[in-house]
């Protein structure tokens, strides 16, 4: 099971998972919304993020919490005298997005990448092999 939402330091005590407290300063403005799908062999995270240069975008894993961090800035037409702003419904400056993922990934595989305004991240999951095992009777070998 994944627990995928915004986490605010005062929260912590609701988690499943031990956690570091230093990755979970997120604010209530400037959350993106993410679509995560679930495969087979791996996760993947999709988050729309427009406006913002790839360089710009910090991509960090801290034990099992993921974190998409950046800023957006205004576009110069903000700040002209001449322009009035009649409408705003557009959240511009810092922002944090922590995921908690499973610990059944193999997080040394993490990929990701930006297409048209779309970041991608892929993690697979660890193959873990399952087999039926015999239970003998004591004085019994081992085999």
């Amino acid at each position: 099971m994944m627990k995928i939402f915004g986490v605010w330091k005062n929260d912590v005590k609701t988690l499943d998972v031990e956690v570091d407290e230093s990755v979970l300063e997120e604010e209530e403005e400037g959350q993106i919304a993410l679509d995560i799908i679930e495969s087979p062999t791996e996760i993947i995270i999709f988050a729309p993020i427009a406006w913002v240069a790839l360089e710009d975008i910090d991509l960090t894993l801290n034990k099992s919490v993921l974190t998409i961090k950046w800023e957006r800035e205004k576009p110069i037409d903000y700040f002209e005298e001449e322009n009035k702003v009649r409408n705003l419904e557009c959240y511009w400056g810092n922002f944090v997005r922590n995921i908690i993922l499973p610990e059944n990934l193999d997080f040394d595989l993490i990929k990701a990448v930006m297409e048209n305004n779309l970041l991608r991240v892929s993690i697979p999951k660890l193959h873990i092999s399952s087999q039926n095992i015999k239970i003998n009777r004591i004085g019994e070998d081992f085999h």
